[in-house]
C-alpha cells in the first residue's frame, strides 16, 4: 500500500521520499526511496525528514516490539526453552503527531479485527493524526498479501468514508483525494 501511495503521489505532482522496509516490490524510479531494515532505522529516517515535509503518510506496519538483545551468531539449542525479552519500538505515528505543525498533515493506518471504527478513532486522536485509514482483517482481499484493499477513511472532523474493495492503486488515489480535500 505504501508503494502504491508513493507512486500515486508522484503522479499527483508531489516530491516523494519513501522510507521503505524490506519488500519484494519496487517503487517508481521517480520516488526517492530510502531502504531500511529495522523499525528503529525506519523511525530515525521518518523523524529526520518530518520537519521538512508537508504531508506524511504512515502506511508501514512497524512492529510494536523488538528483541532486547540481538545475536550476530546462531543461537544454539542448549536448553529446551528460550526466553526472548522484547522492548517497545519507537511509535513513529505518535512521535510525528506530537511534533506536527498546524501546516502539516499526517495520515496513519489502523489494522483492526474488533471494534474497528472505535479503535481507529481512538488511534486518530491519541496520535494526533489528521486522518486514519482503516484496514479490516475481516474483509476478504483486504490487508496484507493482496493486490486489493478495502479501506475506510476517518478524518479529524469524524467524517467517515467507506470504499469498496478495489486495487491498491485505486485505493491510494482515494486516500490522496481525501488528503487534498483537507488542504483545500
Amino acid at each position: 500500500m505504501g508503494i502504491a501511495l508513493a507512486d500515486a503521489a508522484v503522479d499527483y505532482g508531489a516530491t516523494v521520499d519513501l522510507v521503505l522496509g524490506p519488500v519484494n516490490i519496487t517503487p517508481s524510479k521517480r520516488v526517492n526511496t530510502i531502504n531500511v531494515i529495522t523499525a528503529q532505522s525506519m523511525a530515525d529516517e521518518c523523524i529526520s525528514r518530518f520537519t521538512y515535509c508537508d504531508i506524511a503518510i504512515l502506511a508501514a506496519a512497524v512492529a510494536d516490539f523488538t528483541p532486547e538483545e540481538i545475536s550476530s551468531k546462531k543461537i544454539k539449542k542448549e536448553k529446551t526453552d528460550l526466553l526472548l525479552r522484547l522492548k517497545p519500538t519507537t511509535d513513529i505515528a505518535r512521535t510525528l503527531g506530537m511534533a506536527k505543525k498546524p501546516s502539516q498533515i499526517i495520515a496513519g493506518f489502523a489494522l483492526e479485527t474488533d471494534n474497528e471504527i472505535a479503535n481507529a478513532r481512538e488511534k486518530l486522536s491519541r496520535k494526533n493524526l489528521d486522518l486514519i485509514i482503516l484496514n479490516s482483517l475481516n474483509e476478504d482481499g483486504a490487508g496484507f498479501g493482496h493486490d486489493t484493499n478495502k479501506i475506510t477513511i476517518i478524518d479529524r472532523n469524524n467524517i467517515i468514508d467507506n470504499f469498496e474493495l478495489k486495487s491498491k492503486d485505486e485505493a491510494a488515489k482515494d486516500i490522496l483525494d481525501k488528503i487534498v480535500s483537507l488542504i483545500l
